[in-house]
């Protein structure tokens, strides 16, 4: 599905003749900060430069909004492909609208700095572009109003975050996905991320690659940062929008290709647990895993 997915783009870079190396795939990427570039504060700086004080209100509550954009690199053309990079911002102006948030970028402003960044990396190879809003006035009080919005967005070089042909071995967590009549999991804000975190770390701890959440009424949600599809006798199905995922830009994606190259409808709707043990395939997807097959469900 992959060279597909990339036929789908919103943005090519062409860049300058050189070398082609190949990005390196560490789990977690150590980023330094006396390398490359970000935009902050308006421009873009050394990424040294980028740097926000420890009272920012964000920092203090998780009171900003982020997304993962791959840019995926083709030698053959010599471009880099920027996946989704405005239904990305498109996303991200939704999440505005929850935190009540007015940057002064627009979508538009943030798909041109986009490029203007990752071009003057130079790269030639995959990357990732995190771009952040965040309430940046420093204060302690609770609030989401009258504060400054800011908006930082960086890149580094990364291959594959997880082994996308070995299979993943997850697990059902203990952790029930936040519900979002308490939190508003349709924008992906960072002090979310605890809820996930917690799931992914015992996860981890137990031995498995990755979690699956369930919902309080114990329907499958979706895992720790991706989205879940089922392939039951000859039909495929996600966790519909009711069952408290993030509407992701790689699950409708895929909802389009399915249909469109397979000529088969994606049902939305309620999973339960035991669906994924009977089920003949799953796969997870989303900017970081990709789509990545499900090798075993709690074993």
């Amino acid at each position: 599905m992959r060279s597909k997915l990339l036929t789908q783009t919103n943005t090519s870079i062409p860049q300058q003749d050189g070398n082609v190396s190949k990005a390196e795939s560490p789990k977690i990427p150590v980023l330094s900060l006396e390398e490359g570039f970000a935009y902050f504060e308006g421009h873009i700086v050394p990424m040294s430069e980028a740097k926000v004080s420890v009272a920012t209100h964000a920092l203090q509550y998780g009171t900003a909004c982020f997304e993962g954009i791959r840019g995926y690199w083709n030698a053959d053309h010599h471009q880099l492909y920027l996946l989704k990079l405005r239904e990305h911002y498109e996303r991200m102006a939704d999440s505005w609208n929850v935190l009540r948030m007015k940057p002064a970028e627009t979508v538009d402003d943030l798909c041109r700095i986009t490029v203007e960044l990752v071009r003057k990396h130079g790269y030639h190879q995959d990357v990732y572009v995190r771009p952040l809003t965040y309430k940046a006035s420093r204060t302690i009080k609770l609030t989401l109003t009258s504060l400054e919005d800011a908006v930082a967005i960086y890149t580094f070089a990364m291959g594959n975050y997880v082994d996308i042909n070995a299979g993943l071995n997850v697990c059902t967590s203990s952790w029930r996905r936040a519900n979002s009549n308490a939190m508003p999991i349709r924008a992906k804000v960072t002090g979310a991320y605890i809820n996930s975190s917690l799931a992914v770390d015992d996860a981890n701890a137990a031995g498995f690659d990755e979690a699956i959440l369930l919902t309080h009424d114990g329907s499958v949600s979706e895992g720790s940062s991706c989205n879940l599809f089922m392939l039951r006798n000859g039909k495929f199905a996600t966790p519909a929008l009711s069952e408290d995922i993030l509407e992701g830009v790689t699950r409708n994606a895929l909802i389009d290709l399915i249909r469109d190259e397979l000529g088969m409808v994606v049902e939305e709707r309620r999973i339960d647990r035991t669906e994924l043990y009977a089920s003949d395939e799953i796969f997870l997807c989303g900017t970081g895993v990709q789509v990545s097959p499900v090798s075993s469900v709690d074993r």
